[in-house]
């Protein structure tokens, strides 16, 4: 599968890191999962091909799989045939690519709420290293005695900002109730957790362990939703059960890869990012397909 760098489609309303977003009015979007990666919050140069259609395929059915629990902003992927009969083929859907179907979906337009919403089940990460310092995460006493990779004592809600440039930044409940107000913050933590519950003990039954994980939310018709991507290894954590031990942090099924490269080439963490040896580029997407097939049964021809 060749790789797809970046998009440029007319409409382009917004770039992240990962996404590219397109207007296709009357309320939807065309959200589109590039092949894109980013490391210690910078976009690397080098793109992982066959990345954006692992994250779409699995955004999708973990949508799917909590619709119950947390309404989301899907409305159709644009892979599948079938689902997008009910969509109007207008804007950039007339005459979208194939390979640009497989890692796109329309969704909601929704007014998003500016905070990562993190939920942690073991200490592990960027966790682990405040921990080490202070015997706190995210300026909250944890347990004295805790080793790496713990689990803590119940999920726990980490939120931090949402930074367009530079990095993300932990935030203290007090912060989350000062951007957001006091309901808003009590419904961002109960619902985060309440879809990571379901999320990780689907993922053990599954052999798999969900160390972590972010959510982003959004306000469509007035309701909390689920929005952006979902339980991807880009956005989470997940582990073999086989390789649990605490005392040490396990091979992780995500972008690990990518951060330890980085780390040890020197690189100061700052843009410009360094390019990906090949070999990097194919173990990481050899974790992706395996979290997408371990996870849910499916699999892509890459």
């Amino acid at each position: 599968m060749n790789a797809v760098s970046e998009t440029n489609l007319p409409g382009l309303t917004y770039r992240g890191k990962v996404r590219d977003t397109y207007d296709l009015g009357d309320g939807r979007m065309l959200m589109i999962a590039t092949d894109r990666i980013s490391a210690f919050d910078v976009v690397i140069p080098t793109p992982i091909a066959g990345k954006g259609a692992i994250l779409t395929r699995m955004s999708k059915f973990w949508f799917d799989l909590l619709a119950d629990v947390m309404p989301n902003h899907m409305i159709a992927p644009a892979y599948d045939a079938d689902a997008m009969k009910s969509v109007d083929r207008v804007g950039v859907l007339n005459d979208l690519p194939d390979d640009l179907a497989l890692r796109s979906m329309v969704i909601k337009k929704a007014e998003r709420i500016d905070i990562e919403c993190v939920v942690r089940a073991y200490i592990t990460g960027s966790a682990w290293a405040e921990y080490k310092k202070s015997g706190t995460v995210n300026s909250a006493r944890m347990p004295d005695g805790m080793i790496e990779a713990d689990q803590f004592p119940g999920f726990l809600f980490t939120p931090s900002t949402k930074a367009e440039v530079g990095h993300d930044e932990p935030m203290t409940a007090q912060e989350v109730i000062d951007m957001v107000g006091a309901e808003m913050a009590r419904k961002l933590e109960e619902v985060s957790i309440k879809v990571f519950t379901k999320a990780h003990d689907y993922a053990r039954g599954k052999g798999m362990i969900l160390a972590d994980t972010k959510f982003e939310f959004g306000i469509i018709d007035g309701e909390l939703t689920l929005i952006d991507e979902v339980l991807t290894p880009d956005s989470s954590r997940f582990w073999d059960v086989n390789d649990y031990e605490p005392g040490n942090s396990p091979p992780a099924f995500d972008k690990q890869f990518v951060r330890d490269w980085l780390s040890d080439s020197g690189w100061n963490k700052e843009p410009p990012a360094p390019e990906l040896p090949d070999e990097i580029v194919q173990k990481t997407i050899d974790r992706y397909s395996q979290a997408l097939e371990r996870l849910t049964g499916q699999s892509i021809d890459l």
